[in-house]
């Protein structure tokens, strides 16, 4: 079972409330969003998934758009752990936004 959880204390020596709204930037140093909850494997109680609500200007990238969900302010998507390279100040990804792509259809299926 998976959950998401925006407010859980001491996951990873981080409560996850220093990470909520944390910019995320991709390995060529392009701002993809922020960080809108985490999600957590009940089982193992990790966290397996980072939701990142991407910016307006990184929808196109992702071949994403807002255009079919009317109503809808942001789009979210998952971003597994392992692609994350440092916490700091920001967020910095490990990977691309092209080595993303594959990343982000994985997690959402």
């Amino acid at each position: 079972m998976r959950i998401i959880i925006v407010h859980l204390r001491g996951v990873a020596g981080l409560r996850p409330n220093d990470l909520n709204s944390k910019n995320v930037i991709s390995k060529e140093g392009r701002h993809l969003g922020s960080v809108s909850a985490i999600e957590i494997d009940t089982s193992t109680w990790k966290v397996i998934h980072l939701v990142i609500a991407l910016s307006d200007k990184m929808l196109q990238p992702f071949g994403l758009t807002l255009k079919l969900a009317p109503g809808l302010k942001h789009m979210e998507v998952l971003l597994p752990v392992d692609t994350v390279e440092t916490i700091g100040d920001v967020i910095v990804l490990n990977k691309t936004v092209e080595g993303l792509k594959e990343s982000i259809k994985k997690a959402s299926s």
